[in-house]
């Protein structure tokens, strides 16, 4: 199993260390790529650093946490070899895995709390791609 890539800005940060103890309890390796604190930081930079990962092949997967989700999921779409995909609902987070084949989880620190974001992370993590027409309706998009 590969590791799977996380970082944050400060408002995402308490979640990012609840989400990685998850993580390393369900047995994930995890690559941190920041912050280490709560100290204001500029989502981007971190945003940048774990899509890149995705982007380059060093990770299949990775979870970025911000405010909202929203910032992070504008950083990381625009590296060709990710599908972010903003969930803060379990439906989202299964959907976004069994139609759209989201490799970057993204949430919002301050939109959900520990317990929600357990759940939609476990859901992302076993919801599998379905791939058939949901493949072909990637290839239309993938890469442009």
């Amino acid at each position: 199993m590969r590791p799977i890539a996380i970082g944050s800005d400060h408002a995402g940060y308490d979640l990012k260390e609840t989400v990685k103890k998850q993580l390393s309890e369900l047995g994930y390796e995890v690559g941190d790529f920041g912050p280490d604190g709560t100290e204001s930081v500029d989502y981007p930079d971190y945003g940048i650093k774990v899509a890149g990962g995705i982007d380059r092949g060093e990770y299949d997967r990775g979870i970025l946490i911000c405010g909202t989700g929203l910032g992070m999921s504008m950083v990381a779409n625009r590296f060709n070899g990710v599908r972010a995909a903003l969930c803060n609902d379990l439906f989202s987070a299964m959907m976004s895995r069994r139609h759209n084949d989201a490799n970057i989880l993204v949430m919002g620190g301050r939109v959900i709390g520990s317990g929600l974001s357990a759940q939609i992370v476990r859901t992302w993590l076993e919801t599998p791609f379905e791939g058939g027409r949901h493949k072909a309706r990637l290839e239309k998009f993938c890469n442009l």
